[in-house]
C-alpha cells in the first residue's frame, strides 16, 4: 500500500502522477507493493487524453457531414467526393466507438 499523488481531469478521469511514500510493508529499498493509494488528489480542468481526442473525432465528422450536406443540396456531381466523405463518415464513426469503448474499459478496471 503505497502512496501516490493522482491527478483527476475535468471528464472524470483520472491519472497516476508521481510516487509520493512508501508504505511499511515493502522492506526493499526503492520497492514498492504494488498497491497504489491516494496520497493526493490535484484537479485538472482540461480532459484526460481520450476525452479530447473524441471531441476532436466528432468535429472532424459534423464537418464531413456539413460538406456532404452541402454537396447534397447543391446539386453537386462529385460523386466520387461524396462516396469519400461517406467513407470518412463510417471511418470516424469507427474511431469513435473505440476510443468510447477504451474509455469505459479503463474506467471498469479501476478496481482491478
Amino acid at each position: 500500500m503505497c502512496f501516490y499523488n493522482q491527478k483527476r481531469f475535468a471528464c472524470g478521469d483520472f491519472a497516476w502522477t508521481n510516487f509520493a511514500h512508501r508504505c511499511n510493508y515493502e522492506y526493499r529499498t526503492g520497492e514498492t507493493c504494488g498497491i497504489r493509494l491516494v496520497n493526493s488528489t490535484d484537479v485538472d480542468a482540461n480532459k484526460c487524453r481520450i476525452c479530447e481526442k473524441i471531441e476532436t473525432k466528432y468535429r472532424r465528422r459534423s464537418a464531413e457531414v456539413e460538406r456532404l450536406d452541402r454537396w447534397k443540396r447543391e446539386g453537386s456531381t462529385l460523386v466520387a467526393s461524396m462516396d469519400r466523405s461517406r467513407k470518412m463518415i463510417w471511418e470516424l464513426d469507427q474511431e469513435i466507438v473505440q476510443l468510447q469503448r477504451e474509455r469505459e474499459d479503463r474506467r471498469n478496471n479501476i478496481g482491478r
